[in-house]
């Protein structure tokens, strides 16, 4: 082709010109919706729309939240953001506009009973200054021969995510503690015949202070549940009589369970550290005549197939970018397959949910 042919090829019309412009700004802008949810998270915005009967103009909002009346204008503006987004939602006019919880913002209302797991944490945690300022290096990181061997939280802070974890990690329990209290809640009613299975014990590896393991003990009071996690990390977990807690390194040695579960461990690790996580689950498990199995939790790129819409799948690549971070990696199916291979198991079955993460069922 010549190079006047390609050019046509590449002309744009005037109106497509300016669409691509639009396209371009709106990806540029697309942080602007994360603070903007962030900013409302912080100010309790969703739990004043419930407090107030589920329906609340921006007046109501501002006395509710303690929002300057100054700062009226603004809110409405932060609010337009919101609602078109899909956070909440609003009726009426710029002058009577009323507004309401969606789906959404349901997740972030607390529930003041202690009923219903709210996702507050997770926002306050994902959308914070260390994840959002780490990917401003990432030209440095792709780029600087000094940072071949160091993650991109190294190249950005100068420590590790989990050195930094370790150091004040309340922000990042808080949240690894409500993802886990939802999801198995969530997943226990979807896919609970996983768990049924599990004749008399569960090993809760990377399990934080407890979540996941707790809410499996609660389903299946015949399963005797421990969580290993690291001793500064289990040192402040609350006491729960149904728990066991034991401090270590999944690396080093995971106790004896007929089943390991390992809910969003292992995208935290690159390929050759989930081997050797996986070889000291293999080794804490029966065998599989007699029930020994290993319970992932995890995303699985594309396991849903047509099913999912285009916020999963979006989701799921940008996750994938966000742990870069911490040198992690979300996976699809083959990446998963030599993993398991090398660790030495013989068969894996994976169940698709309608959440982000998938169950993989693992077989010595």
């Amino acid at each position: 082709m010549s190079a006047l042919m390609q050019q046509k090829e590449l002309a744009m019309s005037t109106d497509e010109l300016l669409q691509a412009q639009v396209e371009l700004y709106h990806h540029s802008f697309a942080f602007v919706k994360s603070l903007a949810l962030k900013a409302a998270t912080d100010l309790c915005i969703p739990d004043a729309i419930q407090h107030l009967g589920g329906a609340a103009t921006l007046s109501d909002l501002a006395a509710e939240t303690g929002i300057h009346p100054t700062k009226l204008s603004n809110l409405r503006r932060l609010m337009r953001v919101l609602t078109t987004s899909g956070v909440f939602s609003v009726t009426g006019d710029h002058a009577g506009a009323v507004y309401k919880l969606t789906r959404v913002s349901r997740l972030l209302v607390v529930d003041r009973a202690g009923g219903r797991t709210h996702l507050s944490p997770v926002v306050s945690a994902f959308v914070s200054p260390y994840p959002v300022t780490t990917l401003f290096s990432m030209r440095e990181w792709f780029t600087d021969e000094r940072a071949a061997a160091m993650s991109l939280f190294e190249v950005a802070h100068g420590c590790t995510l989990w050195e930094a974890a370790a150091m004040d990690g309340t922000a990042f329990n808080a949240a690894m503690a409500a993802d886990s209290r939802f999801t198995m809640e969530n997943l226990l009613l979807e896919c609970g015949s996983v768990f049924e299975t599990v004749r008399g014990s569960l090993v809760d590896v990377g399990g934080g202070h407890g979540a996941a393991a707790a809410a499996i003990a609660r389903a299946f009071p015949h399963v005797k549940c421990t969580v290993l996690d690291l001793p500064h990390v289990v040192a402040t977990a609350p006491t729960d009589d149904k728990l066991t807690f034991v401090g270590g390194d999944m690396f080093d040695n995971v106790p004896p369970a007929d089943a390991v579960l390992l809910k969003w461990v292992l995208h935290d690790w690159q390929h050759e550290d989930c081997v050797k996580i996986l070889r000291r689950c293999k080794e804490a498990i029966p065998a599989r005549n007699v029930g020994g199995t290993v319970i992932i939790v995890d995303t699985v790129i594309g396991s849903a197939g047509s099913q999912q819409g285009i916020a999963s799948k979006e989701t799921e690549v940008l996750f994938d970018v966000f742990m870069m971070a911490a040198d992690g990696v979300e996976r699809e199916e083959h990446e998963w397959s030599k993993i398991f291979i090398e660790a030495g198991f013989t068969d894996y079955k994976i169940t698709p949910t309608m959440g982000l993460r998938s169950i993989i069922e693992l077989y010595p």
